[in-house]
């Protein structure tokens, strides 16, 4: 049964990258091989975890901040580009992922379905790549209920750890329950599941109850802090100070997606750290897979 605490689950939000598919590994592959090209140390999981999850941009401004490396971040980006398209189209999802996928759709056409959406950095080209060989595992995700990186209804500057990329997806869903006259999903019901630090705070300011299930690099990166991260409080992610204008432009574009802004606090039980997405409690969130 449902915590007493809390609704129960109506819909589960995933993102992709190191949650869904092993491509973390094969992203810190590509850097690592890049970086030893030019003499450089390897790639510390205290640099890649501010990475994770993050719009491109941002992550090549901290990268090639730490970095140093005597080429362009163009040059860089060509070699990048090079290695992925060699190594992509070999992803594979981790353990666990493909019975709970299958589980949480065969609630469909159930008395309590979950619905289920894609909440993804990753942008369409890589998405492809990383994706093409693997449509069944994705079929899932209806297609209108998957959001990418590059999806034109994500403002600018707005990618995680803020709230959009959780609600725009959690819109989809509730744009068709509307279409069917039934009731709508509030972001309390939803279960965000995230591998990356920025990931877990984005989920938890959308006012979603989130699973944590990182990397074993990354969780000893944040060894000690496991609880802060779980409340969305590490503080490590915030968004660099705006003009006068563009704050009004987000206090506008938060009141019309509902962002509180909201984080939690220690031990408030909304998120959970697990360290593998296999034998997943479905009890504990209400809900039922069909057998």
């Amino acid at each position: 049964m449902a915590s007493p605490s809390f609704p129960r689950v109506r819909a589960c939000l995933f993102d992709m990258d190191g949650l869904l598919l092993d491509t973390e590994d094969k992203y810190t592959l590509v850097t690592n091989t890049i970086l030893q090209e030019y003499g450089k140390p390897l790639l510390p999981w205290n640099i890649k975890a501010q990475l994770q999850g993050r719009p491109q941009p941002e992550a090549s401004r901290i990268f090639h901040d730490w970095a140093k490396l005597p080429i362009t971040p163009e040059e860089y980006l060509k070699k990048q580009a090079t290695l992925q398209a060699k190594l992509f189209p070999e992803s594979a999802p981790l353990p666990g992922v493909e019975t709970l996928l299958a589980r949480l759709a065969s609630t469909k056409n159930s008395e309590n379905p979950v619905h289920l959406a894609l909440a993804t950095s990753s942008h369409s080209k890589n998405y492809q790549m990383k994706t093409d060989h693997l449509q069944e595992l994705f079929d899932v995700f209806p297609a209108s209920q998957k959001v990418l990186g590059d999806d034109t209804r994500i403002g600018k500057g707005r990618g995680k750890p803020l709230p959009d990329i959780y609600l725009l997806a959690l819109e989809t869903i509730n744009t068709g329950l509307r279409v069917k006259g039934e009731e709508e999903v509030k972001p309390e019901e939803c279960l965000v599941f995230e591998d990356a630090v920025p990931g877990v705070e984005a989920g938890r300011r959308a006012g979603m109850r989130v699973i944590w299930c990182p990397h074993p690099g990354l969780l000893e990166a944040y060894k000690g802090r496991e609880e802060e991260v779980l409340a969305g409080l590490t503080g490590e992610h915030k968004e660099e100070e705006k003009t006068e204008t563009e704050k009004e432009a987000d206090a506008l574009k938060k009141g019309r997606l509902g962002d509180s802004g909201q984080v939690g606090t220690i031990g408030d039980g909304w998120a959970e750290l697990v360290r593998s997405l296999v034998d997943f409690d479905y009890g504990k969130y209400g809900i039922q897979p069909v057998e």
